[in-house]
């Protein structure tokens, strides 16, 4: 079976393969190898000799590196170079993050069939964002990243108005046919409705600033260590506005929604300006990530990995519970912002 098979993408990526293609490029693994918690992509931790790797900020794992081989067909090789040089200028400009290795010359490399990048690893655990002013200081943090990615503008990559506010997401579940009936319908008449509502604000983000944004900056993508977060996985920067980095990081009631943003806010005010007409792109920035998951599920899910990870997803109750929720949230894009500037 062919790796460019769309129903088995990584059907041939077997360990042995893994640890050829990081020693092709001149490292000497040890042994270890541990798979991470991706599905998009296929990322593996692999151990290496520490003789045999330099890593440019001493704070990241000598003996480890962490191999992340690309989906085909997703991104072409332009917008991969450009998410690496992102994260290599972010890394220049000391902030922390997870930055892919220069080797022979390039970040992206190839080995039979597979494109492939060795990125630095990094210690660290999962945020506790609710600790004394960790919040703050992810604000502080995001500034800074903001800052740099407000330099130039990305080229290749994709912008967050590529979304069309979810129509194609809802178009492309609908396509697929992989809602069970009678659900559909109602999933068709509020999905519709929902981007109906985002497109409402669509002058709101059409005048947003756009700048290189990380695009799916939540608390999965970012590491915590003594030195505070550690952002990964840049796999879906973008164009966007800066809020999009933003808004994963407030949940709950109302007020804990607001107490959490307000010292977001406090610790990204210190280094970038926050545009206070952005906070009313929270919800429908959070209605068209619905749509754009649910349209990912739909679009992986004859990829093995994706029903042993998700098996609730082909089911009735998925459906009926995810037409409920886009019900809500239509409530949510609606109703007047529940963020402030500050």
């Amino acid at each position: 079976m062919s790796h460019t098979d769309p129903e088995k993408p990584f059907a041939r990526l077997q360990p042995s393969l893994v640890l050829d293609a990081v020693e092709g490029l001149g490292l000497r693994a040890d042994g270890r190898l541990m798979a991470l918690n991706s599905y998009e992509n296929r990322v593996y931790r692999v151990g290496i000799e520490p003789e045999s790797l330099r890593v440019r900020d001493p704070r990241a794992l000598p003996h480890a590196v962490v191999a992340k081989f690309y989906r085909a067909a997703r991104w072409s090789d332009a917008q991969i170079r450009e998410e690496h040089a992102f994260a290599l200028e972010l890394a220049e400009a000391e902030l922390a993050v997870a930055a892919p290795l220069v080797l022979e010359g390039d970040t992206l490399h190839q080995f039979d069939g597979y494109r492939f990048t060795l990125f630095e690893c990094w210690p660290g655990g999962s945020p506790e964002l609710d600790a004394p002013d960790h919040r703050a200081m992810l604000g502080r943090t995001l500034g800074r990243l903001h800052r740099v990615g407000a330099r130039r503008a990305f080229q290749a990559r994709p912008s967050i108005s590529d979304w069309q506010h979810g129509e194609r997401a809802r178009r492309r579940v609908l396509e697929l046919g992989i809602i069970p009936e009678p659900i559909d319908e109602r999933y068709a008449e509020a999905s519709a409705a929902l981007v109906a509502a985002i497109r409402l604000h669509a002058s709101q983000l059409t005048h947003a600033r756009m700048q290189r944004v990380h695009g799916d900056c939540h608390l999965g993508n970012i590491l915590w260590n003594v030195n505070g977060p550690l952002y990964v996985d840049f796999d879906d920067c973008l164009m966007g506005p800066a809020v999009q980095d933003m808004w994963m990081f407030c949940s709950g009631t109302a007020s804990q929604q607001q107490a959490e943003w307000a010292a977001l806010l406090d610790g990204y005010e210190q280094f970038a300006h926050f545009d206070a007409s952005e906070a009313s792109l929270v919800e429908p920035l959070r209605a068209m990530r619905m749509l754009n998951h649910a349209a990912w599920l739909a679009e992986r899910w004859e990829d093995p990995a994706f029903p042993l990870a998700f098996p609730w997803f082909g089911e009735p109750r998925y459906w009926e519970r995810h037409v409920g929720e886009l019900r809500e949230q239509l409530l949510a894009v609606e109703d007047p912002p529940l963020l402030s500037a500050g």
